[in-house]
Order: structure tokens, then C-alpha cells, then sequence
């Protein structure tokens, strides 16, 4: 498989793709005024202690107090051992998920036991001040999530300074690879706390392993004295952004080429990698092209049809993805696919076809929680089987963490997914104000985004001397207050003016571009 990753970047937005075999298969985008805060480290005071929800809310210094689960809680390890060990706790999320990685997806009869729980007021009172790490970002009308177990990843790995605990990702699956692993984090280890190897450590050298170590180390050391000499709440440690993140969790030596269109971030990036991993900088390569990066490859059209419900297939079947409160169902239809021989060997076509882009799906649109497939029922116990390996096998792509469970007595195939931020739906869209929240529309921060790359697009031959942009009220209004200095901007970029007029008539997502000769 060929795997290529995308990074666009301007003064407003950073994109993420990766390619396989041409495909997009995941996206990620931030925002400069909406960036995330998964991963930093704040010093929070709590604020409530709710036994009955075995839970309490901490001022981190957001908008919204952040919510600490019972399970997320103990600075000491001894602490974590009470909640069952490292293979229920944060050890087991930066192996799996924290670093970017998953363990293979796995169907199990029964969920795993846990130990019993301590009652939340036995750990934390109202007025303590505690040390955390945001897990998942605010979503909807939920406070971000957090936790105490800290972990803080490197390149080659994870270092949790509050767990015991040393282990390897279980995505290296070589048995003599994993012990001569653990031999050299055994060598290395010095001090409290404990580590994970990351992917990327497979086959690396003792070296490494001891530099990674010491810069996790320091870094705890710093965010410590931090915490000491602050008073809650307060941030502590900010994680990278989003350009860094993927050099860094991503980008491995897989890929056959990083391609970046931003002089700028190509600097950072090669500088970047330059210290953690210098074997991959000859990779990295500056996009020049007058066409935009992700429209050349494909993405911006991937990204276009993330946002419909209905996905068709090859073959002429689809399926439909409709997001609610609860789960993502997920409904498999034949379509226009009438198959040649036997009404049972259309539907296994339809149903296999389906479960590779299924999958795609929910990496691309970021899925998260439980998802809920309904593929078109078959009667022969060979086809369902057939089928239930196919998903296995597609699902061990996913670096998110994923859980199958068995077939239901109805025919369901159920997911669970791990997801620390909002779905590319969600981030990408508003409730609609046409439909009164039924349905979706874009953003007005998509829409100018979309105006500024239509416009930059259209004035890249540099044959006219004016740009006339035709918007929604909403969008004109948008452009003359909060975003006014993007017409400037872009007057700047193309070298001429910018003439907005409002059409009141135009849809909410509807503009039109003129580039007058």
C-alpha cells in the first residue's frame, strides 16, 4: 500500500490528509481560532463532587468546567493500581490510542472485568487543586474530558510519570522485537514513572530509546515547577499543533512522501524531524503547483462528500450515515446493483464492496462512540463469516481505538470507537437555520475559507484587474466585522481589488466568484 500524507497550511487553517493507494483515508483540520486543547496539561481547582455520578467537574480556565470520570483519577500509583492496572488505565490508552496508535480490532463475548471503583468524594473534595490532561475536546454542550494519569508522548515513546508501568505498542506484534523492547526500557528506566513504545520504536536503537527519555523527562520536570509555582487554574503545557502533531504521530517510514504547501511549515517540519526522526526529512517535499494542494489530489472533493449522508458504491449499492445523539447508524443498500446470477451472491457483493468503504468512512469523517451497521441480511452461515473477517481485518487500519462486538441475534454488527474530537461533520458544519436543527449547512468560517481558495484559484493567472464577489447577507456581514481583514488579505495576495456585493436572494452557503478582464 502506498501512503502519502498532506499538510495545507495558511494563516487560518491547517488541513491533514493521508492518502492510501490514492484514496483518502483520513482528514483533520484545525483551526487557528478553534484550535483544540487535547493533550495540553492544565492545573485545575474541582468545583463539584457528584457521588451519584461517580464524577466531578474541574476549573481548567475554559469556558466550561472540564469533567473527570472516577477512572481518571490517582496522581500516585498506587492510586492506579486500585482501579484495576495498567491494562484499564491511561497505560493502556497511550499504548492503544495516546500515541496514535490502536490495538487490532477484536470480537469478545464478554467485556473485560474491571475492579470495583472508589466513590469520587473518597479521592477529591470541592476546593483541591490537582494536576490534568484534556482527553477529548468539548463537544456539543459537554466540557472537555480529562484526566490525571498524564502521559506525554515522544517520537520512539510515551512517558506516564505518574504510572508504574512499561509495555510496547501492540501494534508491533514480533514476540523477539517486544522483548529486546522491554530489555532497553528496562536498561534505561531511571526514576518514577513508566513508558510505552510507539510504533515508530520498532527496530530503533538503544540510543534513541535514552534520548527520547530524557526530553519526555525534562519536559515533565518543567511542567512541574510550572504547577508548583502556579495557581489553579492555569495551562501548563500546551501540545503541538496540528502540523507538528502529525510529523510526529503520523508521518512514519511508510509513507512514501509528505508534501506540505506552506514555505514556512515546510521549515518548521523539516526541522521538526531533523531532531526526533532525520532518516524521514528526505520525504518531505514542497508543493508548488499553481492548483491547490488538496484540490490536485482529490481531497477537497473527499471532503465535500464526508458532509453527504449517502456513499455509493462501485458496483451500484450504497450506504447511508446518519449521525444522532446516541450512536452513527450505518444502513447498507443494494441500489442500483442487480447482480447475474443469485439474489444471495448480490447481497454478498453489495455487503463486501460496502465494509471497505464503510470503514473508510468512519476514519475520514472520524466516527466516534458507538456505531451501529446494518448490512443487507444473508442466509448462508459461510457469507456472514466471510463478511465478520473482512470487517476485522479493515478495522485493524483504523489508528483509532476500535472494538467489534459480535453479530446480533438481528443482523447488527456494533463498533465501538474511541474519538477525541469532534467528527469532520461536526467541525465543519452549524445546525441549520432553514430547518430549525434538523438538518446541517456549512459554517460561515467554511464558506469564507472556501471564498478565500475559489478566489485565490481564480486570480492564479493574473489576467484581470478586479474580483467582484457576490454573498449571502450573513456572509457580507461576516466580512465586514469579525473576518474584515480577510477581503485585505486576499487583495494583498492577488494584486487587485475586491468588490463584495449582497444578494439577499443567494443561499446561505451560495456565493459567486468574477474575475473581470
Amino acid at each position: 500500500m502506498q501512503k502519502e500524507l498532506l499538510i495545507s497550511s495558511n494563516e487560518r487553517e491547517t488541513r491533514v490528509a493521508v492518502l492510501e493507494d490514492g484514496r483518502v483515508a483520513e482528514v483533520q483540520i484545525e483551526r487557528r481560532k478553534q484550535r483544540g486543547v487535547v493533550g495540553n496539561i492544565y492545573k485545575g481547582r474541582v468545583t463539584r463532587v457528584l457521588p451519584g455520578m461517580q464524577s466531578a467537574f474541574v476549573d481548567i480556565g475554559l469556558e466550561k468546567d472540564a469533567f473527570l470520570y472516577v477512572a481518571d483519577v490517582g496522581e500516585e500509583v498506587e492510586d492506579f493500581d486500585r482501579f484495576g492496572g495498567v491494562e484499564e488505565g491511561a497505560a493502556a490508552e497511550a499504548e492503544g490510542e495516546e500515541a496514535g496508535e490502536a490495538p487490532p480490532a477484536t470480537v469478545e463475548a464478554e467485556p473485560p472485568q474491571r475492579a470495583p471503583l472508589p466513590s469520587i468524594d473518597e479521592l477529591l473534595r470541592e476546593g483541591q487543586e490537582l494536576v490534568v490532561q484534556v482527553t477529548k475536546d468539548q463537544i456539543a454542550h459537554k466540557g472537555v474530558r480529562i484526566t490525571t494519569h498524564v502521559t506525554l508522548p515522544g517520537r520512539t515513546l510515551v512517558y506516564m510519570p505518574t504510572i508504574d508501568h512499561v509495555g510496547v505498542s501492540r501494534r508491533i506484534e514480533n514476540e523477539e522485537e517486544r522483548v529486546r523492547l522491554r530489555d532497553i526500557l528496562t536498561s534505561i528506566r531511571k526514576g518514577p514513572g513508566g513508558f510505552i513504545v510507539r510504533t515508530a520504536g520498532e527496530g530503533r536503537a538503544a540510543e534513541e530509546f535514552a534520548s527520547d527519555k530524557r526530553y519526555l523527562a525534562r519536559l515533565w520536570e518543567q511542567i512541574r515547577k510550572r504547577a508548583e509555582r502556579s495557581g489553579a487554574p492555569a495551562l501548563l503545557h500546551r501540545d503541538l499543533d496540528l502540523t507538528l502533531r502529525a510529523a510526529r504521530d503520523i508521518f512514519a517510514q511508510e509513507f512514501s512522501v509528505l508534501w506540505v504547501d506552506d514555505d514556512e511549515e515546510y521549515r518548521r517540519i523539516v526541522e521538526f524531524l531533523d531532531q526526533v526522526q532525520p532518516n524521514l526529512v528526505g520525504k518531505v517535499k514542497l508543493y508548488r503547483k499553481s492548483s491547490p494542494l488538496f484540490e490536485e489530489l482529490g481531497v477537497d472533493a473527499e471532503i465535500e462528500n464526508a458532509l453527504k449522508s449517502k456513499v455509493w458504491l462501485k458496483s451500484g449499492g450504497y450506504i447511508v450515515i446518519n449521525q444522532t445523539e446516541a450512536l452513527v447508524a450505518i444502513d447498507v443498500n443494494t441500489g442500483k446493483y442487480i447482480g447475474k446470477k443469485r439474489l444471495e451472491d448480490t447481497v454478498l457483493k453489495t455487503n463486501m464492496e460496502a465494509v471497505q468503504e464503510i470503514v473508510r468512512q468512519i476514519r475520514l469523517r472520524d466516527l466516534g462512540g458507538l456505531l451501529v451497521v446494518d448490512f443487507i441480511d444473508m442466509e448462508e452461515e459461510e457469507h456472514r463469516q466471510e463478511l465478520v473477517t473482512a470487517l476485522e481485518a479493515e478495522l485493524k487500519k483504523d489508528r483509532s481505538k476500535n472494538r467489534m462486538l459480535p453479530v446480533s441475534e438481528f443482523g447488527l454488527v456494533e463498533i465501538t470507537r474511541k474519538r477525541q474530537r469532534q467528527s469532520l461533520e461536526r467541525a465543519l458544519t452549524m445546525p441549520c437555520p432553514y430547518c430549525s436543527g434538523s438538518g446541517r449547512i456549512k459554517s460561515v468560517p467554511t464558506i469564507l475559507l472556501e471564498i478565500r481558495r475559489e478566489i485565490l484559484k481564480r486570480a492564479a493567472s493574473g489576467e484581470g484587474h478586479a474580483v467582484f464577489l457576490r454573498v449571502h447577507p450573513e456572509i457580507s456581514r461576516a466580512l465586514s466585522s469579525d473576518e474584515r481583514r480577510l477581503i485585505e488579505e486576499l487583495m494583498e495576495h492577488v494584486g487587485m481589488p475586491i468588490h463584495v456585493q449582497v444578494d439577499e436572494h443567494l443561499h446561505h452557503e451560495g456565493y459567486d466568484v468574477v474575475v473581470e478582464a
